[in-house]
Formats: structure tokens, sequence, C-alpha cells
């Protein structure tokens, strides 16, 4: 800690935490610093030191100059800058006392608590660890977005209750508000109301309109319109508008309400049901009557009608703390209509799926029962009818050095393929599936890991079914045994300075390992299977060779590898913490006896994250393909951001064309936030096909700050190879209580600026 690491400067000064046994104190001095009032604190009350664990957090106090300790009324005083640490707590100020008996510290001069996401100044606060209660004089406040000033404050933590008296409530987070409501008595619950008695709001000074009594919800969702003005080359002109309501803490939800020129009107509700202990449950359903509803749709051929809609409903329940209950049903009428019309859940899942899971857990084994049908028949899905997995974690076997886990699976599958051409080669068939494996985890000379292990599976498959069937009943044994050789090596610089690398000592971790795996060829090869669980070769990331990790359950072959893996970090003290300055991992795989097909030598797989200083990183994940000496996949992104004025990310992604993953692609990006002043804001990001040589996407926003209110103007350019250019231009309003977009959600995903 800072107190114990510089203690010639500083004074450190702990009450430890209370225990059955009494009370205690422990200080540290720096030398010449000791006098004999803190000796006789220290002596006093030495008594109470046992006993600790286990109980409230204990007052640290950190100050620049030596304490001075009163014997006979029990109070220190720090002072020249004083720190208190209490929890999650934390006091700063010019000077504070600390008195024992009644559980009391005070600030004064210049003094700030903050705890979670609440923030008091003022020249003299006072908090009691003991009652959590915070008094003083004359304070300003920040509760999230709710400010407060007043001339006194009386407050408990303990139950988020805050009163005030003649002072004044605001959401404009400037330090003369605009808007305000004052008052002679004011009452606060955070993220609950907002209370007034004898209240005047106020506008730029002006009183407008007086209450003897008023109350304002702080409630995530009170009612209120949100609209959403636009162009885009495919709408038209249009209108987003969604109306939020607020019933009860168990009831809330939306109404959208859209008209888009050339494509027609949409609407829809949300609803949110919170159940407590039963769960949450979540509907959301939308219809539009689209007079263009092939208007650029060139990626599917399957025909769109000009009824579109689309359906999610989602249940999520922890009845029990090991017992979870989760299940969603999503509905499309065509594979696009999210693309056209919620570009935001388009993004984060192309293909939504329905499933119901009940997980039942206890300390080593896990029960899943999972469903999983197919609702929208333009896409391609494996259907379970239901699966039942019993998981086993691993477990020591009684007193032994032995460890034992298992996996076992039962169930109905069917195969369905996108139904776009007419084409029907669907299967299906039922499987039941046992794995066993022990392991033996051994650590030799202090610092080398050694885990052999040994296993077996059975798989039982029925003879397959329906237009595709080209299987008959089939039973596959599979057996495998492997070990896995490991160890972290470390060495500190502690003297060691790098000025361009802002690095002040250093730290090198290096984590090399060596993985086997041997499968003796199954009795029953992969193609005589039927396919529900397949290999997933075409993976940014290295897949398992080790089971139960490697659940391609179907597509189980003979296996005779080494998987070579080294992690090296590179670490510095920056600001008091220990930072990664380097981060790389390293894998590649030596197939000693390969299948056809299969190279003997895998690509080297490359995850590297670099930070030479606290305002820039590099990110880099690439593919290397040793056999032909090529990329197969390198993604790229080097951020640049010094301050809280702007921020530069650039970054490059390649795909090599005929790879494992088919068509490729090759792209450059660039997201560029520049804040003018404290009221203006630009924002710009480009997409650059650098294969095809034309700018994928263009998005310009210009944000202003309206005091109680955000805006943001955004225009963006898109366009396609094969369709013509989409222009779009946007205007989207938030009220700063009660934010449109989380924080950092509208650069992450931009798209929300432009519609849903």
């Amino acid at each position: 800690m800072a107190g114990l690491k510089t203690m010639v400067a500083h004074t450190y000064f702990r009450r430890p935490r209370r225990g059955p046994t009494g009370r205690g104190l422990r200080r540290a001095f720096g030398p010449g610093a000791v006098a004999a009032a803190g000796l006789a604190l220290a002596l006093a009350l030495a008594a109470g030191r046992a006993g600790a664990a286990g109980g409230p957090p204990e007052v640290v106090i950190e100050a620049q100059s030596p304490l001075a300790f009163d014997p006979a009324t029990g109070i220190a005083t720090a002072t020249n800058g004083v720190t208190v640490k209490y929890g999650n707590m934390v006091m700063t100020a010019n000077e504070a006392t600390w008195n024992e008996k009644t559980q009391e510290i005070q600030g004064r001069g210049a003094v700030k608590i903050q705890k979670d996401n609440q923030v008091f100044s003022g020249d003299e606060l006072s908090y009691n660890y003991s009652t959590q209660q915070i008094t003083g004089g004359a304070f300003r406040s920040g509760h999230g977005t709710m400010f407060l000033e007043g001339a006194g404050l009386a407050g408990d933590q303990t139950n988020d209750v805050f009163a005030a008296y003649n002072g004044y409530m605001t959401t404009d987070d400037y330090a003369d508000p605009l808007v305000k409501i004052r008052a002679k008595s004011l009452t606060l619950i955070p993220g609950e109301y907002f209370a007034a008695r004898e209240a005047t709001l106020y506008i730029n000074g002006v009183p407008v309109f007086y209450f003897p009594y008023y109350r304002h919800s702080l409630k995530r969702h009170p009612n209120n319109w949100v609209l959403l003005p636009g162009y885009r080359s495919s709408f038209g002109p249009y209108l987003l508008s969604t109306y939020n309501w607020y019933y009860s803490d168990a009831v809330e939800g939306a109404i959208h309400l859209d008209w888009r020129e050339q494509r027609g009107p949409g609407l829809g509700p949300d609803l949110g049901l919170h159940l407590g202990e039963y769960g949450e449950v979540k509907l959301k359903y939308y219809y539009t009557h689209d007079s263009e509803p092939n208007y650029d749709n060139i990626t599917t051929t399957v025909p769109i009608s000009e009824n579109r809609q689309r359906l999610f409903l989602s249940y999520d329940s922890s009845l029990r703390t090991n017992l979870t209950i989760k299940g969603q049903v999503a509905y499309l009428s065509d594979p696009l209509v999210t693309h056209d019309f919620f570009e935001s859940e388009y993004r984060k899942n192309i293909q939504p799926n329905t499933f119901f899971d009940v997980n039942q857990a206890w300390s080593n084994w896990s029960l899943d029962t999972i469903a999983q049908p197919r609702v929208n028949p333009f896409f391609e899905t494996v259907e379970r009818l239901p699966e039942v997995r019993l998981s086993g974690f691993r477990q020591q076997i009684l007193d032994t050095p032995f460890y034992y886990e298992s996996e076992s699976s039962a169930g109905y599958f069917r195969r369905l393929f996108a139904n776009t051409n007419g084409v029907d080669p669907n299967y299906s068939a039922a499987r039941a599936d046992t794995f066993h494996q022990v392991t033996m985890p051994e650590t030799f000379f202090g610092w080398l890991t050694f885990t052999p292990r040994a296993g077996a599976r059975f798989t039982s498959y029925s003879e397959e079914t329906g237009p595709g069937a080209a299987t008959i009943q089939e039973n596959r044994e599979v057996y495998n045994t492997g070990a896995e050789v490991a160890t972290k090596l470390s060495r500190v610089w502690p003297g060691y300075e790098n000025h361009f690398l802002d690095m002040d000592g250093a730290r090198h971790i290096m984590e090399p390992s060596i993985n086997y795996a041997f499968v003796p060829r199954p009795n029953v090869p992969p193609g005589r299977l039927p396919q529900f669980d397949y290999d997933l070769t075409n993976s940014f990331a290295l897949q398992p060779i080790e089971y139960p990790d490697y659940n391609s359950i179907d597509s189980i072959n003979s296996e005779n590898v080494l998987r070579y893996g080294v992690r090296n970090r590179w670490q510095t003290k920056r600001d008091g913490e220990v930072q990664d300055v380097v981060d790389w991992r390293l894998y590649l795989d030596w197939h000693l006896a390969s299948e056809p097909g299969i190279n003997t030598f895998s690509d080297i797989y490359s995850d590297l994250s670099f930070r030479p200083r606290t305002w820039l990183t590099f990110n880099s994940q690439t593919r290397y393909d040793i056999n032909d000496g090529w990329f197969n996949l390198a993604r790229h992104s080097v951020t640049f951001q010094p301050d809280s004025t702007w921020s530069w990310t650039l970054g490059h992604f390649y795909l090599r064309d005929g790879s494992v993953f088919g068509v490729g692609n090759e792209l450059i990006t660039s997201g560029l936030f520049y804040r003018l002043n404290d009221n203006w804001g630009l924002r710009m990001t480009h997409y650059y096909d650098v294969r095809d040589g034309f700018m994928q996407e263009q998005d310009y926003s210009i944000y202003r700050d309206l005091r109680s209110w955000t805006g943001a103007l955004t225009f963006r350019v898109r366009e396609n190879l094969n369709s013509q250019k989409d222009y779009t231009v946007a205007v989207t309003f938030s009220v700063k209580a009660f934010p449109r977009f989380g924080v950092g959600q509208d650069t992450v995903s931009h798209a929300a600026l432009t519609g849903y």
C-alpha cells in the first residue's frame, strides 16, 4: 500500500475489524515521527487484534503528516492532506479527526466523500462508519444523473435516504444549472424518488412555479416518448416513435409506432415482467406492412411477403441458487426482417434460435435438459427434442491422487437444412453418448505440473430417418489418452525503468505448455454417422484437442497430436496498479499422424495485446499457415486515447480467399471521437473495402450537450457492390436523467443513432 511503501513521508493508520475479543489499533509511522502519545495509543489498544477476520471492514487513514493523538479524548488528528478508507467509502480532506469512541470521522477543508456512484463535497462533512450516516454543513452532491446542493445535510447510507435543507435539485451537470428546483427541505432516495417541500421551479434564474410538495420518480423507465426522425434512401422520410411506460416495479413496457414513407407503417409492443424469485419475462413483437419488401434484398432467395413481423419471447429464472430455467422463442417472418428494421439486433445475432433449458447444479454435478425446435424454416437448425446432459466436474476419487470427470447425454436430433430451394435432405436419429475420464495431476520440483489422462466414450445411434437418411444403427467406441505438461516461470526487475514504455519496474511471466492427445481410430468412422454436432474447423480460435472440452461428438476421429503453447506477459506498475504491457499467446498443433486433408502442422495462432503507454493499445489476432507461407486470418487494431478529449481506433481485418472460411475479405476501419468542448462533440467511423476498392460505410455524428438533454445529428452512407448507395440522416435526443443509451453504447453500436 502507498502508506507502507513511502513510510518516511506518510502516516499509515488502521482501525482493525472488530472481533469477539474487543477493539484494536495498528499503526506505522515514518522514522522520527513516533510520538509518545502515538506509542501509548498502540499499547493501550493492542489487545483487540485477534479475531479481526470475518468482521466489518477496517478504517484506513493515510496522511502526509504524523498523527496527533489525545489519550484523554481518544481522538486522533491528521493534517496536511488526508485519505480515509472504509470498505468502498473514500474520504479525502485537508485534515481529519478520528474518534474511536463515537466511531465518527470528521473532515475539514475541501472534503469529498465517495461511495459507489454517490459523491458528496463540502468544507466540513462527517461520516459515521458504524451508522454510515453522512452529516455536515453546506455541500454539493451527485447521485448518478441527479445533483443536489444545500446548506446542511443529514444522510443514512444504510437506508440510502438523504435529507437536506435550503437547497436545490437539478439534472443539469453544470455549476450554474439552467433548470432547478429550490426547496426548504429535500429528500432523496437514489433510484427511487426525489421529494421537495415548499419548492419553486426556476428556469434560468426566474421562478416559474411553486409546489407545496413535489415528488418525482427516479425509476429508470418513467412514462415518456422517444422520437427519432430521419431520412433514409431505403425508407424515405421516417419517424420512429416509442412510448415507454412504467406501471410498477413488476411491469413495464413500450409501444412502437413508426412510419416510413416508402415502406409503410410499423407497430408493436414490448413488455417486461419482473417477477422476483419467479424470474424475468420479456416480450417483443413488431409488425410492418412493407410496401417494398424486396428492396435491395439481394442476399436471399426466399420470397418476402409484405406482411413482415418478428416476435421474441424470453424467460429467465433462478428458482433456487442451483436451479435455473431459461427459454426463448424467436420467430421471424423472413430472414431479413431484423436486417431491414432492427439493425442493432441483426448485428448482434444474425440467426436467433429458439430453445428451452433447465439446469440443476450440485457441487460436483450438473444436469441440463435442452429442447431446441426450429421455428424459422429458412435457417439451418439441429433440433434437440429434447437432449438431457449430465456433467460430472473434475473431482477427487476418495483419498487418492486420481480425479474423475464425465459427460453423458441422450436425445433425439433432427438436422434441418435451410428450406430455400425446395431441396429437403433432412435427416433425424436418436443418440446416446457417455464419456468418462480419469486424470492424475502431479507437481514436480514445486514448479512443473504433469497431468496424464485416460478416458473412454461409448455412443449409440439409431437408424436415420427422413429424406436425407443415409446411415444405419451404429455403436461407436472411442478411447483416448494423453498428458499435459505446463509450468509458470517469472522474474522481477524492481529497479528497471523505461520512460518510452512508461515502465516503473518490470516482471516477466512465461507459461509454456505441451499437451499431447492420442485417440486410436474409432470402430465406426464419422462418415458412417449422422452429423449433428459437427467439427468447427473454420473457427477463428484453435479448437480443443482433449475431451470433454472438444464436444463435436459426431465428428470424432483418430488423433495423434502435440499442441505447443506459450504465454508471455511483461508487466509494470502504472499509477499504483500492475498492468500488462505485453500479453502474447502462441499456439501450434503438430499432427504426428494426420488424416487425409489435414496438414502435419496447423496454422500458428497468435493473440497479442501490447500497451506501451496507458493511452496507447495495440491488439492483434492472426492465423499463419506455415505450410504455404501465408496468413489465413489477420485482425489488428490500435487505439489512441491520450485524454478524455479524443480517441481514435484504427483497424485492419484480412480473411484469405479460399481458406477454410471460404470467400475472403479485407477491410480497413477507423473510429474517431473528438470532444470540441463541454457542449460539442464529433464522431466519425469508416469501413473501407480494400479488395474491391470502395468505402463500404461511413458515419458522421455531431453531439450537442443541451444541459438536461443530449442530442445527436447523424449522417451515414452505405454502399454494397451489387446495390445502390443508401443515405441516412437522423436526429436523436436523450434525457440525461434517463439516458437512451448506456455509457459508450452509441459508439459500440452506432446503428442505434439511426434506428432500432
